[in-house]
Formats: C-alpha cells, sequence, structure tokens
C-alpha cells in the first residue's frame, strides 16, 4: 500500500486545508492503467466507490482502483518551491 513521507503528509493535508474542502476531504489520485507514469490529482469530499484510503499523520489520500495497483509499492513524497509550488514524487519503498 502507497505510504506518504511526513512531509507529504504535511503538504496534502495544508491543499486541503487550503482549499476550503469539507471536513474528511483529502486529496484523490487516479491513473489511466495500473502500469502508469502519470497520475491525476484533485481534492475530493470523499473517497469514491472502490477507492482505496490511506490515512497518514492526519492526511487522506485516496487511491482509484488502477493507483492502487500503481502505487501498491510506493511512497509519495513532496517539496515546494521557493513561489509555493508543490512537486509530487512517487518513490520506491524503503525495505
Amino acid at each position: 500500500m502507497l505510504t506518504l513521507t511526513d512531509t507529504a503528509a504535511t503538504v496534502v493535508k495544508e491543499i486541503v486545508a487550503g482549499n476550503g474542502a469539507p471536513e474528511g476531504s483529502g486529496l484523490r489520485i487516479e491513473a489511466e492503467d495500473q502500469d502508469a507514469t502519470q497520475f491525476g490529482v484533485s481534492i475530493t469530499p470523499a473517497p469514491e466507490s472502490g477507492d482505496a484510503v490511506v490515512e497518514q499523520s492526519g492526511a487522506r489520500v485516496y487511491l482509484g482502483e488502477r493507483a492502487t495497483i500503481a502505487l501498491d509499492d510506493k511512497t509519495l513524497d513532496a517539496s515546494v518551491a521557493e513561489d509555493g509550488r508543490v512537486s509530487f514524487d512517487i518513490l520506491p519503498q524503503a525495505l
């Protein structure tokens, strides 16, 4: 199952809260196929049917079915540039 770095958890919480999303909202990640290397990201108030839910350090990430498969053994990391732009990186999970 996807894990989050501490930085990613903080960024996810800030993005969701900064958009005025209702309590329980999270970041949803979807993929076109299970071998995807590019992902769609959106803020959503609740998981869709079939989504996997990752909760870590107060951050909620909802994974669409194909994203769940593609990211099963991965870690989500994030960085914030000086101008405030956020970048997410997908890393292999540490053993």
